[in-house]
């Protein structure tokens, strides 16, 4: 992990003193494909195969805060796979759940990948979606977002 991990992700913000902050594995779990999740210094891997992908979540909820990730995407290939990050509280309110959502959807040889950005209110089990979804071309096809 680099210093930046430790430095306020933007001006004016500062983590609070009330909360000290925690390794992966004590505030995370695995969610599913455990066999495709390996964890150094700290920092999670997980990786795509043709048999599975990985994804896990956070141990605790929460009401508000700064979450982040640093992501790099695969620089060959990933039509129809999509690689996110998302806030949701659908265990706590399923059905009529928000979400938040950083989507990475697959691409093809040379092509930039294509950003999407969703955020639904009121879940998607009543017909009732109310929501906003996104895209942004990004400018970039070599597999990471500087």
């Amino acid at each position: 992990m680099t210093n930046a991990g430790y430095l306020p992700p933007s001006p004016g913000f500062y983590p609070s003193s009330k909360f000290r902050s925690m390794t992966f594995n004590q505030g995370f779990r695995n969610l599913w494909g455990p066999s495709h999740q390996a964890i150094n210094n700290d920092a999670l891997a997980i990786w795509l195969d043709r048999t599975s992908g990985s994804g896990f979540k956070s141990v605790k909820p929460f009401r508000s805060g700064y979450f982040g990730a640093s992501i790099k995407l695969q620089p060959v290939y990933t039509a129809g796979v999509i690689t996110a990050f998302y806030l949701s509280n659908n265990e706590a309110h399923p059905g009529f759940h928000d979400e938040v959502d950083i989507e990475f959807l697959g691409t093809t040889f040379g092509k930039p990948y294509t950003l999407q950005t969703n955020v639904y209110i009121r879940g998607s089990g009543d017909g009732k979606i109310i929501g906003r979804e996104m895209k942004f071309h990004l400018w970039t096809a070599k597999g990471t977002i500087p």
